[in-house]
């Protein structure tokens, strides 16, 4: 059974913004797959087990974003 969890991503402006933070987040091991909504400024990530949350933070801080609260 798949997890989705919703993380706040913080500097996004455009959608090559969305792609660099959708490919930075798919490659993290048990991701199947991302949705990020621009707009909202989220990132739906569903995986298999879960996604350890420092994992996702350092993801998003090297394609150059934040996660917010």
């Amino acid at each position: 059974m798949s997890q989705v969890q919703t993380v706040k991503v913080i500097g996004m402006s455009c959608n090559h913004c969305r792609a660099a933070v959708e490919k930075a987040l798919s490659g993290l091991p048990g991701v199947e797959e991302v949705n990020v909504d621009l707009e909202a400024g989220e990132a739906k990530i569903r995986s298999r087990a879960g996604v350890d949350d420092e994992a996702i933070r350092q993801a998003v801080q090297g394609a150059g974003y934040q996660v917010g609260a």
